[in-house]
């Protein structure tokens, strides 16, 4: 992984690790980082970083309407 510095204001510094996950969270709900590298990226286990997509209000699953319509044509097609 590489490191990144971020300037951010110092009320976000006093709690890193939670600024982490907040950015973190957000990369995989934008689909930029799948569930073990954002949960990498926190430093913890793929399987309790759902935890903190719960904190803030990011779905597991992204998987969106016109994903399902993509797939309902593709199975109808089989």
């Amino acid at each position: 992984m590489t490191t990144i510095t971020l300037q951010v204001p110092d009320d976000l510094e006093k709690d890193h690790d939670e600024t982490v996950r907040l950015i973190a969270a957000k990369l995989y709900e934008a689909g930029k980082l799948s569930l073990g590298q954002a949960a990498e990226m926190c430093g913890m286990d793929k399987w309790d970083f759902p935890k903190v997509l719960a904190q803030f209000g990011v779905d597991y699953f992204q998987y969106s309407a016109e994903d399902v319509m993509a797939d309902v044509a593709r199975i109808s097609k089989s």
